[in-house]
């Protein structure tokens, strides 16, 4: 389970297909869909960010092409810098209240999804706000 602790934060990133367990703290799935097969009992989910997700025009170009990742990456983090997205990122830092937050997907692409991107720039906005 790929995470981020700055500050004291924790956060990390967990396929949907996945079983939920106690360490993973507060749940958010990060998709703009909800991930085929998987049951809200299942998912065990604190909240459903799909606002804070890429755009489904970004999604759409990028369809989990490694080749498209890096270029994906900087889309999404501009994306993520608009005030409203800031505004929402805030929110879920602190509805977490200081637990360890766990970035749920449903990509089978473990290593070029958007989750790693969310955590990174959560991390780094946490760290930021915390100055």
């Amino acid at each position: 389970m790929p995470h981020s602790n700055r500050d004291g934060l924790r956060i990390f990133i967990k396929r949907a297909y996945e079983d939920a367990t106690q360490d993973d703290g507060y749940r958010v799935l990060v998709d703009r869909l909800w991930p085929r097969g998987r049951s809200k009992e299942r998912l065990a989910l604190d909240q459903w960010a799909r606002d804070i997700a890429p755009s489904a025009a970004l999604c759409e170009w990028f369809g989990h092409k490694p080749e498209r990742w890096e270029v994906f990456q900087q889309r999404y983090r501009h994306e993520l810098d608009a005030e409203e997205l800031r505004e929402r990122m805030r929110s879920l830092l602190a509805d977490a209240k200081g637990q360890p937050i766990t970035l749920v997907y449903g990509a089978k692409d473990e290593e070029h999804n958007q989750a790693i991107v969310l955590r990174d720039v959560l991390a780094h906005f946490a760290a930021e706000s915390n100055r």
